[in-house]
Formats: C-alpha cells, sequence, structure tokens
C-alpha cells in the first residue's frame, strides 16, 4: 500500500504546477539557491496543508463551500501576481544585451521562500489531495493520525527529492538558459503558465 501512495503521489508531484513554474523561475532569474529556497517554502506549505488535513481541518474545504471560495479566491490572486510579475520581468530581461553568468540579486533570501510558501499553502487542490486522496490509504481503525503523519512525510520527502533534483538540472543548464533571449522567453511562458494556473484554479469547482 505504502509503495502504491509513493508512486502515485511521485506522478501527481511531477506534474507541471504553480511550485514547479515558480522554481524553474527563481532558479534561472537568481541561481540553484533561490530555487532551493522557493522549494523549502514549498514544504512549509505542504506541513501546513498536511498537518490541517490530519487533524481535519481542512475538511472544512470539502463540507464548506464559502471556506472553498475564499481560499480559491486567495490562490487565484496570488497566482495572477506571481504572473503578471514574471511577465514584466521578462520585458526587462528581453532588453538585456549581455549574458551573465552570475545571476541577479535575487533580494533577501526569506522572499524566495515565502513565495514558495504562499504559492503551496494557498492553492486549494493541495488542500483537497491531503482530504481526499491520501484518507484512502488510512485505516478504517488504529492509529489513525500517526498514519496520516506518514504519509505526508513520505509525500514531503518525495516532493524535496523530486524538486531537488528538478532544481539542480535547470542550475545545470542554467548558463544556457540565462543569455538574456532565452532567459526573457522562460520568464514569458513561466508568467503565462502561472496566469493559466490562476484562471483553471479560479473555474474550479468544490
Amino acid at each position: 500500500m505504502l509503495t502504491t501512495f509513493a508512486v502515485t503521489a511521485l506522478v501527481m508531484i511531477m506534474i507541471p504546477g504553480p511550485d514547479q513554474a515558480l522554481i524553474t523561475r527563481n532558479a534561472l532569474a537568481f541561481g540553484r539557491t533561490a530555487g532551493l529556497l522557493t522549494m523549502t517554502g514549498g514544504l512549509f506549505g505542504l506541513a501546513v496543508h498536511a498537518t490541517s488535513a490530519a487533524i481535519g481541518l481542512s475538511a472544512l474545504l470539502l463540507a464548506s463551500a464559502t471556506a472553498f471560495t475564499v481560499l480559491k479566491v486567495a490562490g487565484v490572486v496570488y497566482l495572477l501576481w506571481l504572473g503578471v510579475q514574471a511577465l514584466r520581468s521578462s520585458r526587462r530581461t528581453a532588453a538585456t544585451a549581455v549574458v551573465t553568468e552570475v545571476p541577479a540579486d535575487g533580494g533577501p533570501p526569506l522572499r524566495h521562500v515565502r513565495n514558495g510558501f504562499l504559492s503551496n499553502v494557498l492553492n486549494p487542490k493541495v488542500a483537497l489531495f491531503f482530504v481526499t486522496f491520501l484518507p484512502q490509504f488510512l485505516p478504517a481503525h488504529g492509529n489513525t493520525l500517526g498514519r496520516a503523519l506518514l504519509l505526508s512525510a513520505i509525500f514531503a520527502g518525495l516532493y524535496l527529492l523530486w524538486f531537488g533534483f528538478y532544481n539542480v538540472v535547470v542550475d545545470r543548464i542554467g548558463a544556457l538558459l540565462r543569455a538574456p533571449r532565452v532567459r526573457a522567453r522562460v520568464e514569458q511562458a513561466t508568467g503565462l503558465l502561472l496566469v493559466g494556473f490562476a484562471i483553471r484554479l479560479a473555474v474550479q469547482q468544490p
């Protein structure tokens, strides 16, 4: 059962989403450390979802349409903001004529952690995963809380492994991707993806 959960969870993690788009953008724009910090923020968001699901709080998203709508609106607004920022950055990057080997200053490290955290914690689809998919692997009786925490830890570990590997790959080919024209295209694509995720989230029903 744990193997089935792990394989399914890994596939879901690998599906492109807001976290991947944001990690890609920050790793390319500011280097490997920024990508890792963004991933760390995403892990903190997962911890919030997992803990809430384990103690039954996020079940409100299924029971209350209002709770789902509030979180969805917050997530849509944040993703739109990130998308617009990326699109604006792509225009500035396109105007740069020199390829830089060293990424631009990404500002305070906590900014990347905050962006990753908010991208994840404001995504109701992540919360719904923990309250719909995860319970299928919980025992009907016994230490349900302990099992839920174990499965959540496995999910977080897979998230860490996949995006840690993904971040290294992005960084390795970063010399090419940081060329102003290429980077501008990547940031433009990232912005459009984030806006697309926001639109998809906006039309999603509870």
